[in-house]
């Protein structure tokens, strides 16, 4: 099979072959398609959600309000404060003389409808396609950005772990005996412990935000990986290409990196999706507890909350276990298909 090029990177015959494998899985295929475009949308969060125009004419001169402050002198007004967008008078004061763009939802995570007809949690409406939470928030500018930073935790501590899981499974299976021995034991205790209850314990005694769960996940999530990286080491460092390598002065560090690593990268990447996913639910999960995010964060966790608690409003409940059970549900469809890809038993189809 003759190589080709892609955006002026050359692909190789076998990731050709594992590229046809995974289209060839195409509830897989269309996931990954589809989870792309909710995450780029997601990531645009602030230009589909804000509460603040995005672009505004006035006079002549054009603004950004959702990247900076204007006070209300600047459309015309008495205040120095920054303007407010939501008030009536302040829009029909810029719409005499010019005009705005808004984004599709008018509100952000945290703002506050102050409008609504009926009492918070108000049911879906005009205004509020999904409806408002307790607190009179919009629903869905919380689903786009909780959306945003479930990922954003996921394929971070994702990427995190994995790097540190690989290199400790490296170590353990390329150097074996004593090394192996003690590291095994000292993971054996380590992953004893009671993750979800320490956790919440440590919630309780400082104020939880995304880099402190980060980092405190991620002393408990590096061990997913290790198990297939050290089988794979403890197999491969005794093939003879890795025999001679070493005789030929080549350095540990080079022949693991150069010569084992590619090999148990195989058996890493089909698990990436599927540590994603349980990172997003761990997440979710001490939402839903409340030890997660700081209150008011949005949260896919803390709107699920919220349904359990105002079972009057099945707009909360429903609306959260969609999203979550969506956003699960593609990277299982992907993790399924990197499976496929990467199985070498796979019978390579044109």
């Amino acid at each position: 099979m003759a190589q080709r090029t892609f955006f002026g990177m050359t692909i190789s015959p076998i990731n050709q072959r594992r590229w046809t494998n995974f289209k060839a899985n195409r509830r897989g295929y269309w996931s990954l398609w589809l989870f792309l475009i909710l995450f780029v949308f997601t990531m645009c969060a602030e230009l589909v959600a804000n509460d603040r125009p995005v672009i505004v004419k006035f006079e002549g001169q054009y603004y950004a309000p959702i990247l900076f402050d204007y006070p209300e002198t600047t459309f015309g007004g008495f205040l120095e404060t920054p303007a407010e967008y939501s008030d009536p008078e302040v829009q029909d004061m810029i719409n005499a003389q010019g005009w705005i763009v808004w984004p599709v939802v008018r509100f952000s995570y945290d703002t506050v409808n102050y409008a609504l007809a009926e009492p918070a949690p108000s049911p879906p409406s005009k205004e509020n396609v999904f409806g408002t939470d307790d607190q009179g928030r919009d629903v869905a500018a919380r689903l786009i950005y909780g959306f945003r930073i479930s990922v954003l935790f996921g394929l971070t501590l994702t990427i995190i772990s994995s790097a540190i899981g690989v290199a400790a499974g490296a170590v353990q299976g390329y150097f074996g005996g004593w090394t192996d021995l003690l590291f095994q034991r000292f993971i054996e205790i380590w992953a004893g412990l009671p993750t979800l209850y320490l956790l919440i314990i440590l919630a309780s005694i400082v104020e939880p935000n995304f880099w402190w769960l980060l980092g405190i996940m991620l002393m408990f999530s590096w061990m997913s990986l290790v198990g297939v990286v050290r089988a794979e080491f403890l197999k491969t460092r005794n093939f003879d290409y890795v025999r001679a390598a070493r005789a030929l002065g080549v350095s540990n560090a080079t022949i693991m990196r150069r010569h084992i690593l590619p090999n148990a990268m195989v058996a890493t990447i089909t698990f990436l999706p599927f540590i994603t996913s349980g990172s997003i639910v761990t997440l979710t999960a001490l939402d839903f507890l409340g030890f997660g995010l700081p209150a008011g964060s949005a949260s896919l966790g803390e709107l699920l909350n919220q349904g359990k608690s105002n079972l009057h409003a099945p707009w909360l409940g429903i609306t959260s276990f969609v999203v979550i059970s969506v956003m699960l549900t593609l990277l299982v469809f992907i993790g399924e298909a990197v499976r496929d890809a990467f199985d070498p038993r796979k019978v390579f189809r044109q």
